[in-house]
């Protein structure tokens, strides 16, 4: 069955689940983490996205995010790709790091906030990453410990989550952590992360009412929310046009880029535009092939020109890189 459409404007509540391609590792050390973590509040504060909640565990991430004017596919797309870029020629590895496209939940804000921040925060807990509330507090991949004012972080968005618990920091601090110690046994929350009506209609119990009394639901597997609201986004969506960058802003990304990451990587940038093969190079050249055109949105021809290669070779690398 085809995949349906991202759901998206300015302000839209998602969750966002990201996963390793085989469960794989999306970080193998501290220095994985931090670079993940920097890279991820660089961009929420360019890109104008809100990071609500978040927890970054070995082979997957959950993300709490509120789109910025461009939506949330930009700064998604920048992330994963600059951490796969990253990651690949840290650790000497080619190819996909993450599985297939990242999973994200348009989410319904009033019935489902705190909730989403509560589930995504007690993860390193559910995973027995830390032993319990007290270490969660002081654990340094996931937002909590922000929230709490125990790790300082400029771009995490602090002041809204802090405003559903309390009107003073102080207050909001103490509410929100018993809302945590509150279910810090519940477990795994498939209707928080499931699909299709069972989500749409916040979990099996409320499916079940609303079947007893033989209404009909609209439900979609991209949604967490309820049927008026389900129903409200979708027609929206289907009038929305996309936002693009424009072409000659492309460009220039695409040209600091390049340079940036010669710079980075020891590489003489004519030797990559005069299609040099030494090692270094060609692995540069695949990895900035896939930045060029995935996340700048170049097309192949504007990509192989700067990196002094052909059409179907840069073809031939994304074919590689998917």
């Amino acid at each position: 069955m085809p995949r349906g459409a991202r759901l998206d404007a300015p302000g839209t509540l998602h969750h966002v689940i990201v996963r390793g391609i085989e469960r794989r590792p999306i970080v193998d050390d501290d220095t994985d983490r931090q670079r993940f973590v920097t890279r991820m509040g660089r961009m929420a504060q360019e890109t104008g996205t809100a990071v609500c909640a978040w927890a970054l565990m070995r082979n997957h991430a959950h993300l709490l995010v509120k789109s910025g004017p461009r939506g949330l596919p930009g700064f998604m797309r920048r992330l994963l790709t600059a951490h796969a870029i990253a990651y690949n020629l840290r650790h000497k590895r080619h190819g996909h790091l993450f599985q297939n496209r990242y999973k994200s939940i348009v989410c319904e804000e009033d019935p489902y906030f705190k909730e989403l921040v509560r589930y995504i925060h007690l993860n390193p807990l559910r995973a027995k990453a830390v032993a319990d509330l007290s270490a969660l507090e002081r654990y340094p991949w996931s937002g909590h410990a922000s929230l709490l004012g125990r790790i300082k972080t400029d771009w995490q968005a602090i002041d809204y989550v802090l405003g559903w618990f309390g009107g003073t920091a102080k207050a909001a601090r103490k509410a929100y952590r018993e809302f945590m110690a509150q279910g810090e046994h519940r477990g795994r929350r498939p209707e928080l992360v499931g699909g299709g009506l069972v989500r749409s209609q916040g979990g099996w119990s409320a499916v079940k009412s609303l079947r007893r009394q033989g209404a009909q639901a609209k439900g979609d597997a991209r949604i967490l929310g309820r049927g008026e609201f389900v129903e409200q986004l979708v027609a929206q969506a289907s009038a929305r046009v996309a936002l693009q960058m424009p072409a000659d802003q492309r460009r220039s990304r695409a040209d600091e880029a390049l340079q940036r990451a010669c710079r980075q990587h020891g590489v003489e940038e004519e030797a990559l535009r005069a299609g040099s093969r030494m090692q270094a190079v060609s692995a540069l050249r695949r990895e900035l092939a896939c930045q060029l055109v995935v996340e700048l949105g170049l097309s192949k021809a504007e990509a192989a020109r700067r990196l002094g290669v052909t059409t179907s070779a840069v073809a031939q690398i994304l074919r590689r890189w998917n």
